[in-house]
């Protein structure tokens, strides 16, 4: 199959199951690795590319306005389908060394646009009539918002409990949304890819292969923190399936190859302590495995399996898979609003693996680091559930009632 591209030197796809199996670029495989894994463990694959080849400048060369993802070209998948402006978000210093990357900034308030920028690209280029995604938040907005700028039909198969931001961004994009059991959700994905051609966006195995092209656009998130700040010590990092875990890693590992850095930083998954499948298979040493997941309101990362991407980043960097409770969460949700940031309780994560670490210590056990960290926030707190409960009740306009109501707050009291 040939597609035409510009500027990707994109070779190929490769098992991260073993590196040494290849497979052509097209098309992108949408089931993982079919040659290696056994005892139903699939492994996802990776996109390669001609590294010789990227040019000069690659991370130094400003990035021309609105340009998005357009910018890293050379180092995507081939960028078939037109852009939203994604990327470009801004690190918020919130004291100390610590900075924020706040995706929420991106068009549909979330990381997910990185990869959907990819995703639907691949629909775009392979001509397929839409795509189909399995999503109960960010994803299926995201894929909504791309497939209709590419002029794609986009159907949802999402959870009765999606949040009133999300339901609207999937209203205003003419999605097609169909609520069903968490159960039904992935063989109703491969039901409708194979009857009506849709491109599937989402995961379609047991460990979470995901798509073949959709992770490739995560890297983008380290190329323009090293670009920005250059290499931190420490990256905390929401997981759930660890497919922008992956890219952040994969994005900095290539800039280091490239010798365009002099490092890499150390990789903190950040998972709800009422699962966390990436920590449990860590400890036990396995590819991937499945947990039970308890009561948690991080929907968006309350995972019951992981992916062996999210193995590889922590294993390659040196790093460690945190577990972080809701309350944790919630200070952490607390502490990004006093700084102006308003961030979804999944988003939040990544602040919270920050601060349960101990203060004493050095960086090799995760505590004292000697130089920045960036902490990555996903997403906006209007993608929240219970986003919109909270309206105050009407004020009484009178001066002396205003008053009250404010030396009651705190204000001038």
């Amino acid at each position: 199959m040939t597609v035409t591209t510009t500027a990707s030197l994109a070779v190929g796809q490769r098992s991260l199951g073993d590196p040494e199996i290849r497979f052509p670029l097209w098309p992108p495989l949408r089931r993982g690795c079919p040659r290696s894994g056994s005892d139903g463990m699939t492994y996802p694959v990776e996109v390669d590319y001609d590294y010789a080849r990227v040019p000069d400048g690659f991370l130094t060369a400003p990035a021309p306005r609105g340009s998005g993802l357009d910018r890293w070209a050379p180092l995507l998948p081939p960028l078939a389908a037109p852009g939203l402006g994604e990327g470009g978000t801004p690190l918020v210093e919130i004291g100390d060394g610590v900075y924020i990357k706040d995706e929420s900034r991106n068009p549909t308030w979330s990381h997910k646009d990185r990869l959907n920028r990819c995703a639907v690209s691949a629909a775009s280029a392979l001509g397929a009539p839409g795509v189909v995604v399995a999503s109960s938040g960010n994803h299926g907005a995201s894929a909504a918002a791309y497939a209709a700028r590419a002029g794609l039909r986009c159907v949802v198969l999402t959870s009765t409990g999606l949040p009133p931001a999300v339901g609207s961004f999937l209203a205003a994009y003419g999605a097609v949304v169909l609520p069903v059991p968490v159960e039904d959700r992935w063989p109703l994905t491969e039901r409708i890819a194979e009857e009506f051609g849709f491109h599937p966006v989402s995961n379609l195995t047991r460990f979470h292969t995901g798509h073949a092209f959709g992770p490739e656009g995560y890297k983008t998130v380290a190329y323009e923190i090293a670009a920005e700040l250059g290499v931190p010590k420490a990256v905390f990092v929401p997981t759930g399936y660890g497919e922008l875990l992956f890219g952040v890693w994969k994005g900095f590992d290539e800039l280091h190859r490239l010798g365009l850095t002099d490092r890499t930083p150390r990789l903190f998954a950040c998972e709800p302590a009422a699962g966390g499948p990436l920590a449990a298979a860590l400890h036990a040493d396995v590819p991937a495995t499945g947990v039970e997941v308890g009561d948690t309101d991080a929907y968006g990362i309350d995972c019951r399996v992981n992916s062996y991407r999210g193995v590889l980043a922590v294993r390659n960097s040196n790093g460690r898979a945190l577990l972080v409770d809701d309350p944790a969460m919630r200070r952490a949700q607390a502490e990004l609003a006093k700084q102006g940031m308003w961030v979804e309780l999944s988003a939040a994560a990544g602040l919270a693996g920050l601060r349960t670490l101990p203060d004493t210590g050095d960086d090799e056990d995760g505590a004292r680091f000697d130089g920045p960290v960036v902490c990555i926030s996903t997403s906006s707190g209007f993608k929240d559930a219970g986003t919109g409960t909270d309206t105050p009740p009407p004020a009484d306009p009178a001066w002396e009632a205003v008053r009250a109501r404010l030396r009651a707050a705190g204000i001038g009291a």
